[in-house]
């Protein structure tokens, strides 16, 4: 069993963080990924090395891990030979561990993963025609139970540190090539003539996986300034967006410390509805959260809001709900689109999904007021990688019978 003890958890809506940057390792060595460069010269300083070079070996090491995507510190060929085994003893290169790997047919692949302390969470990969989006989780587990989420009937475990949140990311560009190619023994040298990157199919993020981002604020923030770093995985922050049920006095931080996009799980236009189905909404209503939205730093026409509206038969999908919608967001001026989710039904879910005649119909209500309310088309519901879905395969396989199929796996590998 994991020895992580289980967060304390006082009710529906507020978590007890555990706040920590590394998760510790049973080697005793620190893991460097989901570090700053400061971070990391502060590490070299402790261990050792005057404060100039450990500047100068952060700098070297923060390039190699981020922009290069190394994996050891044998592959850092501008730092000496002699340094490397030095830096091999102390601290490691990690990623989360891969203990399964799913592809839909459509598509879409998803990783269950492990953490260094043996915690299970997943991450999903949805490639479309102009782009391809990562759906990265920032919690094991969660601590919402909104009931349409198969995700919320898992118990929170804990936070995701930095380095497990940016480790998905890292992962995934291992996982599909995306890494520059070539000799770079001079980084102060190189140019881009001395590597190809293969194409880039990872082009967006997405805070949509397990957990609530803002309930996890300080190491989601700190991971995405990796992400979003010049020198790291250099994703500008208009292709990142974070997606919250509501957490409203944390809105205000995210636009102003993250500033990526925003989206919002509404789900429904009505306090006994909202209240039903996401158990925030009686902490943070839904003017509260409509409020937040309006004030958002950073909204505009440009970069609108989104608000996913999960569509569940005879519970949110009425005309009158379309039109109820339309006139709140109006209400509140607010730049946004509204993404219609048909339900992804799991064993035991208490709803159905809307037809898709309602669902037209909802979405016709929603264009004729002016706001653009596309149907997301359900990607990787045959591997419950769709929207909702995510759950660790825990109670579909015993820990024992992964941990055999990944054996088998790497030996034939």
């Amino acid at each position: 069993m994991p020895d992580t003890p289980l967060m304390p958890i006082p009710g529906h809506v507020d978590p007890v963080t555990v706040t920590r940057a590394i998760t510790p390792r049973a080697d005793g060595r620190a893991d460097l990924i989901g570090l700053t460069r400061e971070q990391i010269a502060e590490l070299f300083a402790e261990a050792g090395l005057d404060a100039k070079q450990a500047r100068l070996r952060a700098k070297q090491v923060f390039h190699w891990l981020y922009h290069r995507g190394a994996t050891s510190f044998e592959a850092m060929t501008d730092i000496a030979k002699t340094m490397r085994p030095w830096l091999e003893e102390r601290f490691v290169i990690g990623r989360p561990e891969v203990i399964e790997a799913q592809h839909s047919t459509d598509g879409t692949r998803k990783w269950l993963l492990r953490t260094a302390d043996g915690h299970d969470f997943e991450m999903v990969f949805i490639p479309d025609a102009d782009r391809g989006t990562l759906c990265v989780s920032s919690q094991v587990g969660c601590t919402l139970n909104c009931r349409f989420c198969h995700t919320g009937t898992m118990k929170l475990v804990r936070n995701l540190t930095p380095g497990e949140i940016v480790g998905q990311v890292m992962l995934a560009r291992d996982a599909l090539g995306e890494w520059p190619k070539g000799k770079m023994d001079f980084a102060e040298e190189e140019s881009e003539a001395e590597y190809t990157a293969d194409g880039r199919l990872l082009t967006n993020i997405v805070m949509m996986g397990m957990g609530e981002p803002l309930y996890n604020f300080d190491n989601v923030r700190d991971a995405l300034a990796i992400v979003m770093h010049g020198d790291g995985l250099a994703l500008s922050k208009r292709r990142i967006t974070l997606s919250t049920s509501g957490v409203v006095p944390m809105m205000a931080r995210c636009g102003e410390e993250i500033g990526v996009n925003l989206a919002v799980s509404l789900h429904a236009v009505t306090k006994p509805v909202r209240d039903e189905i996401v158990p925030l909404n009686k902490k943070f209503g839904i003017e509260q959260l409509l409020q937040a939205c309006a004030d958002y730093p950073g909204a505009s026409n440009a970069r609108r809001i989104t608000f996913e509206y999960v569509m569940l038969d005879g519970i949110n999908d009425s005309d009158d709900d379309a039109r109820e919608l339309v006139r709140l967001l109006k209400a509140y001026k607010l730049p946004a689109k509204v993404n219609l989710i048909p339900f992804n039904p799991w064993p035991g879910a208490p709803y159905q999904c809307s037809s898709p005649e309602r669902v037209r119909a909802f979405s016709n209500i929603v264009f004729e007021g002016g706001i653009s309310a596309p149907v997301r088309t359900p990607r990787g519901r045959d591997i419950d990688a769709a929207c909702g879905q995510l759950r660790t395969a825990a109670e579909k396989k015993s820990r024992a019978e992964r941990d055999r199929e990944a054996a088998a796996a790497q030996a034939s590998g």
